[in-house]
């Protein structure tokens, strides 16, 4: 009896919804064009032209990163719109830290078994992310891989490419004592901290039912580039720090010179509702708090204080919500955060334990 002749299919791997999928996005991704890039899908790498986007002598400053295990809630609740801005937003705040406008984009979506349906909302919620950064996205890989993940799982990555010129590259090196630190408001818990959640959520037994909780956990990451790029580029800005994981106590440091330390009042601002809830529903001590999640600011802006007032009102202007929340004083390099009676803040001196 002879067998079946075996095609890629039969494996699990379906080309024709491949192409489909593409022809799907193409649209997407030429919504992102920019000067430098048209955007168009279908070769076999994305290209960029520098000097079309009116760079002269130019550093290129690259950053890559996934969203993590708040994929497993969105896989879940079947809520897939905002992932994609995640995906751009780890990247893109990289990289303005850095004074770098970001260029353009890749993604690199996996899973088991394509759904056209989903890896369509995905990608477009990637292009808005993109479209929110002032980023092209240029290309991507789409991988279907039987076996590797289970029924209706997937993975994400994005790599992201930015330029600064060479005079401008924002490294921290002036900061100095007196500067004032600028709380950005996050949008939420943005994409760090979510086993932890996820654990909450099981051990509190939280039904994620609740369109509100669900909405409230999977808010998309704010991305920061259009609101701080125009203060990078006039050297209003001396250093930049995305808070992620580690939150203000292990980040702020990694953008400060020796001899410098962030002191950060927690009292300066409200605990956001949804992370009292967490803290609440995991019985979390300050401390945990202040070291795994943004607990409401998303980015902090170093400034001088004779340009605070100055920054405060066009980064207000733009959108942002901003709070002065400290102050860089003469020390050992790292961050301390207190606050007063029933605030968040660890009363504990925590210092970076690494600078990277």
């Amino acid at each position: 009896m002879s067998q079946k002749p075996l095609t890629y299919a039969d494996a699990g791997v379906s080309i024709d919804a491949g192409n489909a999928l593409v022809k799907t996005i193409g649209p997407l991704a030429r919504s992102t064009a920019r000067p430098g890039a048209d955007a168009e899908l279908g070769g076999f790498g994305g290209v960029f032209d520098l000097k079309a986007a009116g760079y002269i002598d130019p550093l290129l400053v690259a950053a890559n990163d996934g969203v993590g295990t708040k994929l497993k809630l969105a896989i879940e609740t079947g809520r897939h719109e905002g992932v994609g801005i995640d995906l751009v937003a780890m990247c893109a705040n990289d990289l303005i830290v850095q004074g770098a406008e970001p260029l353009f984009f890749l993604d690199y979506y996996a899973t088991g078994k394509l759904d056209n349906d989903v890896a369509a909302a995905v990608v477009a919620s990637i292009a808005e992310g993109c479209r929110q950064a002032g980023c092209a996205l240029i290309g991507g890989e789409t991988a279907e891989m039987p076996g590797m993940y289970a029924g209706g799982d997937y993975d994400l990555a994005g790599f992201c490419v930015g330029a600064v010129e060479r005079d401008k590259v924002l490294t921290g090196k002036d900061v100095a004592p007196g500067d004032v630190i600028l709380g950005l408001a996050s949008s939420g818990v943005h994409s760090n901290g979510f086993s932890l959640v996820r654990r909450i959520i099981e051990t509190a037994g939280w039904d994620l039912g609740d369109g509100r909780l669900a909405e409230a956990l999977l808010q998309p990451t704010r991305i920061y580039v259009r609101s701080l790029l125009p203060l990078v580029q006039a050297g209003d800005v001396k250093g930049l720090a995305h808070i992620t994981g580690g939150g203000l106590l292990e980040n702020i440091p990694r953008v400060l010179p020796e001899g410098t330390r962030a002191v950060i009042d927690g009292s300066r601002w409200p605990l956001p509702s949804l992370f009292a809830r967490l803290q609440e529903g995991g019985q979390i001590a300050p401390a945990e708090m202040a070291r795994t999640f943004n607990c409401g600011i998303g980015m902090v802006a170093i400034v001088g204080s004779g340009e605070a007032a100055g920054v405060t009102a066009a980064l207000k202007a733009a959108g942002e919500t901003v709070t002065e929340i400290g102050r860089i004083k003469s020390g050992r390099r790292g961050c301390t955060v207190s606050g007063g009676a029933g605030t968040w803040a660890s009363q504990q001196d925590w210092s970076a334990s690494h600078d990277a």
